[in-house]
């Protein structure tokens, strides 16, 4: 019996490894993204936030995820593409309204701390969501239909797991390294007192740095799943279009065919989501001319 169950724990593992190379580019984009709910915070609440978020993507993966995309891949697999559609373009509205704030708009008005950090980790757990729906819909689509249902859920269990693992604790060590910098300086070693000197002042432009990563991989993971499942759905144009592309430059091989491929996944995003940030702006003054 106990072969049998290493048999089944070595299937499990081997088919969530294989799944889970596939979701790489998701993985870091989530990574990217996340960093910036915790902008802004005292460092005694930036690991309880990171927590709190961790466990809304654990809730995400194991109570809404993972029971929805089997019940749907086995009764409606139709429906899939649409939800990805709509998280996808939900993707670009953010990445868009950030973008616009960095021209100077801004869309939220200044509350008290405690109500800023319940929004942040709600706007975080909320765009995890999304992120981690196609982390998870990858996963499951390269799993082996042949497994069966247990030993895909074994699979995707291990694979929600591992990812919300690398993803937190990355986070979680990235918003920490200032205060491992601030630790150093205080070390009787000169040499080690002026790396973490330079560890401190070079944060607030990692951090500036990571909020621009984490819009741009919004607005490209957000354009992607739009154009990909618009496909899916009823309109082949923005695929077919980008098709072509990737197959005219394809000779200049894999690197730049992937970088293009981004750039016009995000240029789609971006332009997708300024119209979605527009149509939100719009009826929002509709409903406040009205209440007026």
């Amino acid at each position: 019996m106990s072969v049998g169950l290493l048999a089944i724990v070595d299937d499990v593992l081997s088919a969530a490894l294989k799944a889970s190379a596939k979701t790489a580019g998701v993985v870091i984009d989530d990574a990217a993204v996340t960093p910036q709910y915790v902008q802004g915070l005292t460092p005694a609440r930036e690991l309880p936030v990171v927590g709190r978020i961790a466990l809304g993507s654990l809730f995400n993966k194991f109570v809404i995820i993972i029971p929805l995309a089997l019940l749907l891949s086995a009764f409606a697999p139709w429906v899939l593409p649409w939800l990805l559609l709509i998280g996808g373009t939900y993707l670009c509205f953010e990445g868009a309204e950030k973008v616009t704030e960095w021209f100077g708009h801004h869309y939220t008005t200044g509350d008290e701390p405690s109500a800023d950090e319940g929004k942040l980790v709600f706007g975080a757990i909320r765009t995890d969501l999304i992120l981690s729906t196609e982390i998870m819909l990858i996963a499951l689509a390269s799993l082996d239909p042949d497994l069966g249902t247990w030993l895909t859920l074994g699979a995707l269990i291990v694979i929600g797991l591992g990812m919300t693992a690398l993803v937190y604790g990355a986070v979680a060590l990235l918003v920490k390294v200032d205060d491992i910098g601030l630790q150093m300086m205080k070390n009787p070693v000169r040499r080690t007192r002026r790396t973490g000197a330079r560890i401190v002042l070079a944060m607030p432009t990692v951090f500036r740095v990571i909020s621009v990563v984490g819009t741009v991989a919004m607005l490209w993971v957000g354009g992607h799943l739009v154009i990909a499942n618009l496909a899916e759905t009823f309109w082949h144009g923005p695929y077919d279009l980008l098709h072509v592309v990737e197959h005219a430059i394809e000779a200049t091989g894999p690197v730049v065919t992937w970088i293009v491929d981004t750039a016009i996944s995000a240029v789609f995003g971006l332009v997708l989501g300024l119209v979605v940030v527009a149509v939100v702006l719009g009826v929002g003054r509709l409903r406040r001319g009205a209440a007026h």
